[in-house]
């Protein structure tokens, strides 16, 4: 393990060789022989099972309640809303046939041509035209009104390029899906979707964000407004953290979804939808991570503290068991996931690098030495400093430290950000400097010729127009021409 962690590529030398790296030598995900698609593994499950129940709680606490929709859904039903199709046409997988049969050689199997569907089913890339075709059923009066249903699931988009969590065929996300009797009433309830994903990202992932809204060009396909929130990775890139559409009356219409209003009128009903996905995975590893593996946020960590045993005698062993026991204990009575690995199979050497690279947030080490002074070695993973304290009052000491973690992961990825937030009124000025990386605030004409041309010029992209930008009227720095606001642009994953 010590040899593969030296052979991790630096940040400095290849930060996409060592994102890729990481993901897989920290047991996060693997390759599938699936195409495009991804292994994610125990330990990389086990982080997104800690974002999903916080996630779920935050949404239920909003009144949101799940449901389940098809994973098909029929070729029709997408083009019946047209910026909707057009805007997924290209990454649609589709089922043809219902049955295989055995091939005339008999040593394989082939489609059953006589097997062919009525009509195409699309695996969903999303589940707005199959949901708002059931909503149809639900609705009939303001006072079936809101509805406020979220899914967890997986969904597949034919993505021709690739990267472990940040970009895969096929993803698991979340997908929130709500009905209301107005507009101001679903607008409102985009908004405070995406307040939650902001809180979320920074609370539990400590992940700072840009909340703002998308520019026309960048919406979702069939949204009137997309609100997104934009996080910086460590190699300056922009990463797009989650995103909440207000969908105005588009798919009211396109599935015929009327209610009777309180003035006895039949109105279109108004929708939002929003969702984010494992590629939160992706922006929790690249915010915080070094070049010895992970760093987690003790929020989400599958492992908070680990202690590992130094003896050199099983008798030695059995006493420094008996006294963890009762520090693992405590540390989980106070609410702490703690893993004790006494296991004889590995050498401690192992281990340390093993749970660094793992980027367990506490490590705990006791040896006979420390068993004899009642002391434990306590090491931090975010700034690898040690320090041996007394086991008197330890638990509440972990406790604080991994709170005092938390917050400095925090505080240490918001300095790395707001560092890298420019305001820039020259063109020349700007694509000299925006390959470097960062976020760059910078007047916009608000027309997609503009937006066109940074993005041909420079690869970078309009993210959004922030909410907490204080904004003040300019000139265009590509066309001259006046500008109502600053908006965020960077290049992006």
């Amino acid at each position: 393990m010590a040899k593969e962690l030296k052979n991790l590529t630096k940040r400095s030398e290849s930060y996409s060789q060592w994102y890729n790296e990481l993901v897989v030598k920290a047991d996060m995900a693997e390759q599938s022989d699936v195409r495009g698609c991804m292994v994610i593994k125990p330990y990389g499950y086990a982080i997104w099972e800690k974002m999903q129940r916080t996630l779920d709680d935050m949404f239920k606490a909003t009144g949101v309640q799940n449901a389940y929709f098809p994973l098909l859904i029929p070729k029709s039903f997408l083009s019946r809303e047209a910026e909707h199709v057009e805007g997924f046409a290209k990454e649609c997988a589709v089922v043809t046939h219902y049955r295989l049969k055995t091939n005339e050689e008999g040593n394989g199997v082939v489609v059953d041509p006589a097997a062919k569907l009525e009509e195409e089913l699309i695996i969903r890339p999303t589940s707005e035209t199959i949901i708002w075709n059931t909503y149809k059923n639900w609705i009939q009066s303001y006072r079936d009104l809101p509805i406020l249903c979220n899914q967890w699931c997986n969904v597949m988009r034919w993505e021709m390029r690739t990267r472990l969590f940040l970009r895969t065929a096929e993803f698991l996300w979340q997908e929130g899906h709500t009905a209301h009797a107005t507009k101001e009433e679903a607008e409102e309830r985009a908004k405070q979707m995406l307040k939650v994903y902001a809180e979320f990202a920074e609370k539990y992932m400590a992940v700072p964000v840009m909340q703002g809204v998308k520019s026309e060009t960048e919406r979702f396909a069939g949204a009137l407004d997309t609100y997104t929130i934009e996080a910086l990775m460590q190699d300056g890139k922009a990463l797009q953290s989650g995103t909440s559409h207000f969908l105005g009356q588009n798919f009211g219409k396109a599935f015929n979804v009327q209610f009777i209003n309180q003035e006895n009128k039949l109105e279109y009903a108004w929708a939002t939808s929003w969702g984010v996905s494992t590629r939160l995975m992706g922006a929790l590893i690249m915010t915080h991570s070094d070049d010895n593996g992970l760093v987690l946020p003790p929020a989400l960590a599958p492992i908070q503290v680990v202690i590992v045993p130094i003896y050199k005698s099983k008798e030695q062993l059995g006493e420094i068991d008996a006294k963890v026991e009762g520090i693992v204990s405590k540390l989980r009575a106070m609410g702490v996931s703690v893993k004790y690995d006494n296991a004889d199979n590995k050498r401690p050497g192992f281990k340390f690098a093993d749970y660094e690279l793992k980027g367990v947030p506490v490590r705990l080490v006791m040896g006979g030495r420390d068993l004899e002074n009642n002391t434990v070695e306590v090491m931090r993973r975010d700034t690898l400093e040690k320090e041996t304290r007394t086991c008197d009052g330890l638990e509440e000491y972990v406790k604080a430290l991994l709170d005092e973690i938390q917050e400095n992961i925090f505080a240490k990825a918001k300095a790395y950000r707001d560092a890298h937030i420019f305001e820039c009124d020259d063109y020349e000025d700007f694509k000299a400097r925006v390959k470097d990386g960062g976020f760059f605030l910078c007047h916009w004409d608000g027309t997609a010729e503009t937006e066109a041309k940074i993005k041909e010029d420079t690869q970078a992209t309009i993210r959004c127009v922030p909410f907490d930008c204080e904004q003040t009227p300019g000139v265009d720095m590509v066309s001259g021409k006046p500008a109502k606001y600053r908006v965020l642009i960077a290049r992006s994953y």
